[in-house]
């Protein structure tokens, strides 16, 4: 009998928790240290993976990302090792995809070589704006030339490069977003991940925000207008929309992303790292410690990196299946865990199809193109009582 997990697949995240600096907008679980003992950290990777690999023996695993933190700061011959063990733990999919986030600066962009010859097969860069005003402003380290060039070396070396732009940036207009915007879609290999900025509590901006110093922000109306655009420009250049952020030629949509999204099984390594298991019959929630210290030392003292794990509940799962999918232009399953037989998420989802907000094809319901920016608001209709 086929699994639930099954119909999104079973990847590996593998966090790298250090940065050169923290950017003001960033809630990651990343953190500056002066020192990184990278062999103290390849052992305790390597001591997670038999672990996890002796409890899901059998598998095909479709994916390996690589995030952070700047796993770019990693040196290839930690991410050799990792792949190395990788492949001796799980039979890996003939298409597997292996994703390395990286910062687009020209130290980092020489290591790009090493990490091809270890199983990369694709990058993902955090450019995160084209202009040198704007990277200031984000905390980056980086200017707009060293990004362009780290990105032209990345992709003379892998098939695959795909790199993130942050848009609705403070005193950003519209005529500004789509320029940048045209110049991103001339550089693009197959995929972009374009995401509006939001203010999290916790960080940098949030700070400033509560505070009433964070000014320049676009109105609602205004970041509406950028997310149409987006939308427009990106299907006009060929690069679809899958998901509310993230745009790609057809068959470049990443795997591993697909995975959280179809609500499969992962597994997670690493400070903070989150994963889901399905392990006889039960469905669990994994985390680990945040402190990078602290994971280090529980692996080396107690043979393991997570705190206690928690079964999720099959109410527990359909909120996730639904938070997670929704983000799909695919849309959801109804059938998957018996959403159908829930007579009063299908009185809401009537609800929202009255107004065009969702809808429901060959039974499965996803958010129509008037309704994705306003997919939060469509996600607490559904959930809260």
């Amino acid at each position: 009998m086929r699994e639930d997990w099954e119909h999104g697949g079973f990847g590996l995240y593998i966090h790298w928790p250090f940065c050169q600096a923290k950017c003001p907008y960033c809630d990651f679980n990343s953190h500056v240290a002066q020192f990184i003992d990278q062999g103290a950290w390849q052992n305790a990777y390597l001591s997670e993976i038999d672990r996890i690999g002796a409890e899901t023996p059998r598998r095909v695993l479709r994916s390996v990302f690589f995030g952070g933190g700047t796993p770019s700061m990693m040196d290839p011959d930690v991410v050799d090792a990792i792949l190395s063990k990788v492949r001796a733990t799980w039979a890996c999919a003939n298409d597997i995809e292996i994703t390395l986030e990286a910062n687009p600066t020209s130290v980092e962009a020489g290591r790009f070589k090493g990490y091809q010859d270890a199983g990369v097969n694709r990058v993902s860069m955090g450019i995160q704006a084209l202009n040198d005003t704007d990277l200031k402003a984000l905390g980056r380290l980086h200017s707009a030339t060293e990004a362009l060039a780290a990105f032209e070396v990345a992709r003379n070396i892998f098939d695959r490069v795909s790199f993130d732009l942050i848009y609705a940036r403070q005193n950003q207009t519209l005529d500004a977003w789509e320029a940048e915007l045209d110049q991103a879609l001339s550089l693009a290999i197959d995929h972009l991940s374009l995401y509006q900025l939001t203010i999290e509590d916790g960080t940098a901006f949030g700070d400033r925000y509560a505070a009433g110093k964070l000014r320049g922000l676009p109105h609602d109306d205004l970041a509406a207008d950028m997310y149409a655009l987006t939308q427009h420009k990106c299907g006009q250049a060929g690069l679809q929309g899958y998901e509310i952020s993230n745009h790609a030629l057809p068959g470049a949509e990443s795997i591993h992303n697909q995975i959280y999204w179809r609500y499969g099984d992962y597994a997670g390594i690493g400070p903070g790292a989150h994963g889901r298991l399905t392990l006889h019959g039960k469905r669990y929630e994994t985390n680990a410690p945040l402190a990078p210290g602290k994971w280090l030392r529980q692996v080396q003292s107690d043979g393991h990196g997570e705190n206690k794990r928690t079964i999720l509940s099959l109410d527990e799962q359909k909120t996730e299946y639904l938070l997670m999918g929704l983000r799909l232009f695919e849309g959801v399953d109804l059938t998957r865990m018996r959403l159908e037989d829930d007579g009063i998420l299908l009185n809401k989802i009537n609800d929202l199809r009255e107004i065009d907000f969702v809808s429901v094809t060959q039974n499965r319901l996803l958010v129509t193109p008037k309704g994705r920016p306003l997919l939060n608001a469509i996600l607490r209709e559904l959930l809260v009582d």
